[in-house]
């Protein structure tokens, strides 16, 4: 693999530690940013997340010229011209995301429209669209599991046409990324499990797939080794400020990983579940991760027997015969799951979620086939393919 070509790309600056918002203000100020915007939700404003930052910018001597706080879980075209008509109306220059995967791609999006012009974000959808740098960028996450401050990547609604618009570009990297331990202290059980796992099957795919790289490997690797270390300690103990920071640095590599080697099959399948049912992302990687790597078992066995040792131990993966390491990876998996069905009711099948009808499975499989994810399963999927696999998923 070292020897292949490949490329890598992670220019955003992560700033992380339990004081890590602090530093907010210095590196606005870096960059000559006067009147920042927060772009947000009302959970975080109501869980108490905004005043720690607020405080931090006050202390630091930046002013917040204006707060949204109204991104819905699934934002649209709509909020972003909002926030855009926000922006200009009170002359800011630069925008703070805060908030998991909605929110900051809402922020990705705005940001686009206060620097390129206009309204119409449509034109801007695509890869490789925009030409030149954006506005001022920060991303403050509040889960840890998307690793959406390191990705180049936005994904917004279009509710007039019903369709998804994907945006892509290095342009899109934030400029810095605060990753702060007090900001995920409050995050429910059932969101912190669904995000670790989502955090998890980015790495897993990305250490799997056909575009791995050896550097991407060294990110993707030492993601699961955190989340499988801090995940069930925090969630026995919610309140575990050392532990929240290792799963939240485990999503920013993650993050990085994935945004290098791409994912596969089990983003594809999570994608058309959670289009066609609307199921949390989270919850859609946790279901069909186990069964996606079965599927693909003997196309990726050395690399999923390698990754026992990150998730399991260096005393576990000894003990474990080599020919056996691939499948004991995957009951890992699958023990991780009933762990956290039995703290906080995660599902592990279809099923369980009482949101999928069986008679979706067909238009799920289907829509799986045209997700760009798929292309980079180490073996290739056909429809029978896909909807044997979600029906295994079923119960």
């Amino acid at each position: 693999m070292s020897s292949r070509f490949f490329e890598f790309f992670c220019p955003v600056k992560v700033i992380a530690g339990k004081a890590a918002l602090e530093h907010l203000p210095w590196e606005m100020q870096g960059l000559s940013v006067k009147r920042p915007m927060i772009v947000t939700d009302k959970g975080i404003h109501q869980a108490g997340l905004l005043e720690p930052v607020l405080a931090a910018c006050r202390e630091g001597g930046v002013q917040i010229a204006a707060i949204f706080d109204d991104v819905p879980p699934d934002s649209s075209t709509s909020v972003v011209r909002e926030i855009a008509t926000l922006y200009r109306d009170k002359h800011c220059d630069a925008i703070i995301a805060l908030g998991g995967g909605s929110a900051i791609d809402t922020g990705k999006a705005a940001n686009i429209l206060v620097s390129m012009g206009g309204d119409d974000l449509e034109q801007y959808s695509g890869a490789g669209i925009l030409k030149h740098p954006l506005r001022p960028f920060f991303v403050i996450p509040t889960t840890a599991g998307t690793g959406s401050e390191v990705t180049s990547v936005a994904v917004i609604s279009d509710e007039q046409r019903g369709v998804k618009l994907p945006f892509t570009s290095s342009f899109l990297l934030p400029d810095a990324a605060i990753i702060d331990p007090r900001m995920t202290l409050t995050l429910p059980p059932h969101i912190t499990a669904a995000t670790a796992m989502d955090a998890l099957t980015h790495a897993t795919e990305a250490f799997i797939g056909l575009a791995k790289n050896p550097l991407s490997d060294a990110y993707a690797t030492a993601a699961i080794q955190k989340i499988g270390q801090w995940l069930l300690p925090v969630m026995n103990d919610p309140k575990n400020e050392e532990g929240r920071l290792e799963l939240a640095l485990a999503s920013t590599m993650a993050g990085i990983a994935f945004s290098n080697s791409m994912v596969g099959l089990v983003h594809a399948l999570g994608h058309a579940t959670g289009a066609k049912c609307h199921l949390p992302h989270g919850v859609c990687m946790s279901l069909y991760l186990p069964y996606a790597l079965e599927y693909n078992l003997e196309y990726i066995r050395e690399p999923l027997g390698e990754l026992l040792l990150h998730l399991e131990g260096p005393e576990r993966y000894a003990q474990t015969p080599t020919e056996q390491r691939a499948e004991s990876c995957i009951a890992a998996i699958r023990a991780l799951r009933d762990q956290l069905h039995q703290r906080c009711g995660l599902p592990r099948t279809l099923e369980e979620t009482g949101q999928v009808e069986f008679s979706q499975l067909e238009a799920i499989a289907q829509l799986a086939l045209d997700d760009g994810a798929i292309l980079f399963s180490p073996q290739e999927v056909s429809f029978e393919d896909a909807h044997a696999l979600v029906c295994r998923a079923w119960s």
